[in-house]
């Protein structure tokens, strides 16, 4: 699963974000955390981990400051996962937060 979830996580746009605001599906990931790691408790379900990880501030909706910040970036400012209906997203290209072969 580790390895489908990498082929999906890239860099992103704002502009590419839009739609996925618009409908909800974007979750902020902290840096603390391990992208791929919550991709796949998110894939599997896993209540305890992901309620954890709410529960601890580390997983959450953008605030509209968030977003209306965030659009006035250029260029790619995120990594993106895509873990079906949801886009998590971590702020920053830092190497930590690329996939690793």
């Amino acid at each position: 699963m580790r390895e489908t979830l990498a082929a999906s996580m890239g860099p992103i746009e704002f502009s590419d974000l839009r739609a996925h605001l618009t409908r909800g599906a974007v979750i902020v990931v902290d840096a603390s955390l391990d992208l791929l790691e919550v991709g796949e408790a998110v894939a599997r379900d896993d209540k305890a981990r992901v309620g954890a990880w709410v529960e601890g501030g580390l997983l959450g909706k953008p605030s509209l400051e968030t977003i209306e910040r965030w659009s006035k970036q250029e260029g790619p400012a995120w990594v993106a996962l895509v873990v079906q209906p949801f886009v998590l997203l971590r702020e920053g290209l830092d190497a930590s937060a690329q996939p690793s072969n």
